[in-house]
């Protein structure tokens, strides 16, 4: 392999990435090149440098440092190019180079069950992986896989019919607004009373059997579930199409029939299973197909699931949005659906993207003080009070009109419930403290929004609009002379490049990570290099018209990183 070859293989985009990268970083260590070309890391280097492309128009030198290292020192001429495009022309991201329809599973949560802080970091970390895929230009499916089906609905319509007998009269509503206690009743009831079992399961024959007054009981009571999610949901500006375990449940008897025609079905102590990967000692446990007494399992449902995103929804990439710990289910059906032929990996692209799960302040799982689990509602309205009192704590309700102050206190309440999530890597737990999110100092949505409004401000107080600067730009070139306005320039056009890498791997928080830094680099820009300069004696304002450009530019970028965070910034605060 020689660097001839290497250099021919480089496309142009590709090339443009590793500009980026370079910029990023400073400098590219070449030591995977080195062990494939058995040279030392300098020669390596050298060689490079007499290849590489001598008029880019993006690097001004080029120089090798010791170890082994490019250092590359970008052209200010692109630099201010590159952010004069952003002003004029807005951010946006280039088309995908391989284009997806990509089906996204996340939230899913249970009917007659509230969602609660288990369900928060699915909720979250999904929507922000389907805000993310559809900025870069993919067709994105968002799927709410809720648990609408199965025994427990047996003893939930059993309670039903003795507690509120009238339910099939027609407009029916049912008059409870606490569902998780109804659950709980019938749970009690279901493990202490062995008529009300006999009943339940006999509850589950007939709504298996789709018998009209079970349906409507089953309609009934999901209707009361979906009305709860959807305020969450809306709360939390989440867009997501229900389809439910129910959904399935016709397509799971074909598809049985299709796994045991096939020979895929094995028969084990009454039940039916699947093996996945091939036989050895790592091989994970059989999925489940048909239970002893005849039932479906969540095996079945998520083969059944998978085999209508591929042929039906025509996805050709599916992404599960759940906690860690069923990592092995998934793989295990997918290995099942590959031998059955119902997945071509070549074809479609399947991810796992778990994530671990919410501390509280005792580093032990995040329940109340009583150990029952957090609802989501109650955590969503502590969040409000929290950032309410912080904000009036600095005055800001006698600043602002009281629709301002609601606006604000959404925007930090829920802000910093989101961003505390996906600062952190989803595949690690992380300690849920209102107090630390709600910090104005450090890696924090409550830093990052008081930043943005923060720069949105300055060309206000320039009495600089967007058609004085937009005309501006169209006539005059950007200037960066100082070093802190080249450095805040980098870390600007990093940003695109972190966004692809995330969309690869799906972790997030790097995201996170970019615009704090943005942030940061910006403040030290700012405290440096004035933008309004008055005069002493006639109190006359200079306006710097570049570094105003400069500064919306910076608001451009964050605010684009908001928007795929599912944050709503606010231009005062």
């Amino acid at each position: 392999m020689s660097l001839n070859t290497i250099r021919r293989s480089i496309q142009l985009r590709e090339l443009a990435h590793y500009y980026y990268f370079w910029s990023y970083s400073d400098s590219l260590i070449l030591f995977v090149i080195v062990k494939k070309l058995k040279k030392s890391p300098k020669s390596v280097a050298e060689e490079i440098l007499v290849h590489f492309p001598k008029e880019t128009g993006v690097v001004d030198s080029l120089e090798v440092a010791g170890g082994g290292f490019i250092n590359l020192t970008l052209s200010r001429t692109f630099l201010q190019e590159e952010i004069q495009g952003l002003c004029l022309y807005g951010f946006r991201f280039p088309p995908p180079l391989h284009f997806h329809r990509i089906l996204v599973d996340f939230s899913s949560p249970n009917v007659a069950k509230e969602m609660h802080v288990g369900h928060l970091r699915s909720t979250i970390i999904g929507d922000s992986i389907c805000r993310l895929l559809e900025e870069l230009g993919h067709q994105v499916i968002r799927i709410n896989h809720i648990g609408d089906w199965g025994t427990q609905f047996g003893m939930l319509i059993a309670h039903l019919q003795e507690r509120f007998p009238d339910y099939l009269t027609e407009d029916y509503k049912l008059p409870i607004t606490d569902l998780q206690s109804f659950y709980k009743e019938s749970k009690t009831r279901f493990d202490q009373d062995p008529e009300f079992k006999k009943r339940a399961y006999a509850c589950v024959v007939k709504l298996q059997r789709n018998e009209p007054s079970f349906i409507r009981a089953w309609k009934i009571i999901c209707d009361v579930s979906r009305m709860e999610f959807s305020k969450i949901y809306s709360r939390l500006g989440i867009r997501i199409s229900e389809r439910g375990e129910s959904f399935y449940q016709g397509l799971m008897e074909s598809l049985v029939h299709e796994l045991k025609t096939k020979g895929f079905l094995e028969e084990d102590e009454g039940r039916w299973i699947m093996w996945g990967g091939s036989e050895g000692k790592d091989r994970n446990p059989p999925l489940t197909i048909i239970k002893s007494d005849g039932g479906f399992t969540y095996d079945t449902s998520d083969m059944a699931a998978l085999k209508y995103r591929i042929e039906e929804d025509k996805a050709t990439w599916v992404i599960y949005v759940t906690d860690a710990g069923q990592v092995t289910h998934f793989h295990t059906v997918w290995e099942a659906a590959e031998r059955a032929g119902i997945w071509d990996r070549a074809k479609v692209r399947l991810d796992h993207a778990g994530f671990g799960v919410v501390l509280g302040d005792d580093k032990k799982k995040f329940k109340t003080r009583s150990g029952d689990t957090v609802k989501l509602s109650d955590l969503l309205d502590e969040g409000m009070k929290r950032a309410g009192e912080k904000l009036r704590e600095k005055g800001r309700d006698k600043e602002l009109s009281e629709e301002e102050f609601g606006a604000i206190e959404k925007a930090v309440a829920y802000g910093c419930i989101k961003y505390a999530d996906l600062s952190h890597s989803r595949n690690g737990e992380y300690v849920f403290s209102f107090d630390r999110m709600l910090d104005d100092k450090g890696n924090t949505a409550v830093y990052l929004l008081y930043a943005y409004t923060r720069i949105k401000s300055i060309a206000r107080k320039a009495g600089v609009t967007d058609r004085d600067l937009l005309d501006w730009l169209s006539h005059n070139s950007l200037s960066f002379e100082h070093d802190k306005e080249q450095r805040l320039a980098k870390q600007l056009i990093k940003f695109p490049q972190v966004v692809e890498r995330v969309a690869e791997d799906l972790y997030l928080h790097p995201i996170c990570e970019i615009m704090y830094e943005i942030a940061a680099v910006f403040t030290e820009f700012y405290d440096t290099c004035y933008c309004i300069e008055t005069d002493k004696m006639s109190n006359e304002k200079k306006v710097n018209m570049s570094r105003v450009a400069l500064c919306e530019a910076t608001a451009t970028v964050l605010k684009k990183g908001f928007d795929i965070l599912g944050i709503n910034p606010v231009s005062r605060m």
